[in-house]
């Protein structure tokens, strides 16, 4: 038993690369036993090990592709009941470049399952066992493209909307529960997912992509402030409040008996 055990553990997707892996090494700083979940075990135990060393941490290696109905199933449930479990990092997705009209449509459909299904079912699991206990996190990686969809391919912005909506909607259903959740909206964040998904990052305006370790820090600065969505190049939180409020401006006048003027 280390000192540091009550902080719980952290389920982390998508743990071997990139801002998962940044996520999972700052969680292990601050304290938690940590669960790393991805596809790619070699690295998995690679990072694994320093961890262990470089924090005193329990680290645990679960192999998953959550693309797969049986191994999504499989974290899910645990999700469900392991009651050391404190922190989903909702964060293993993929991107995609290219025009919907000519798109590969099977690349589609895994992308949607990763982005929108995996994440869906795992922060179903999660909210259960939390709220149960009266305490945890939820924390789920968007993008900035779910407030500018015409920027980027139209499948990958879909689903980062959602999650962005998703994450909305369960901060209300959880309200008063002792649950935190937090939606992530980075900006081009220097990673793996660009060469994956066939994207030149390079040609992207260097002004314009953070560093995967700066990104991180700051999502987690916004977690520490409760904020429920966090932007981390965004220079001022007011914008982002001024457009909460003109969709909530919205509200009143969404849903009525009879449609408007202008449609008559």
């Amino acid at each position: 038993m280390n000192s540091v055990q009550s902080k719980g553990t952290a389920l982390i997707t998508g743990a071997s690369s990139g801002i998962g892996a940044i996520y999972a090494e700052r969680l292990a700083a601050r304290g938690y036993d940590v669960l790393l979940v991805a596809r790619d075990v070699q690295r998995l135990e690679a990072a694994a090990s320093r961890l262990r060393v470089e924090h005193g941490v329990q680290v645990e290696v679960l192999k998953a592709d959550l693309t797969l109905k049986a191994d999504l199933l499989n974290v899910e449930q645990r999700l469900r009941s392991d009651s050391s479990i404190s922190l989903l990092l909702n964060n293993a997705g993929i991107a995609a470049d290219g025009l919907l009209a000519s798109a590969d449509m099977d690349l589609m459909e895994r992308m949607i399952q990763l982005n929108v299904v995996a994440v869906t079912r795992l922060a179903s699991a999660a909210a259960q066992n939390f709220s149960a206990a009266g305490r945890g996190s939820i924390i789920n990686l968007a993008s900035v493209v779910a407030l500018f969809p015409e920027g980027f391919n139209a499948t990958y912005s879909a689903t980062k909307a959602y999650v962005l909506s998703l994450t909305q909607s369960l901060n209300a259903e959880l309200s008063g529960s002792g649950v935190q959740v937090q939606a992530v909206l980075p900006g081009a964040t220097r990673t793996e997912i660009w060469e994956r998904s066939g994207i030149d990052a390079n040609a992207i305006p260097a002004e314009m992509v953070m560093d995967a370790g700066e990104m991180v820090d700051a999502a987690l600065a916004g977690f520490d402030q409760g904020e429920l969505i966090t932007i981390p190049s965004l220079p001022d939180a007011a914008d982002w409040h001024a457009f909460v409020a003109a969709r909530h401006a919205l509200g009143p006048n969404l849903s009525k008996s009879s449609a408007a003027a202008r449609y008559k």
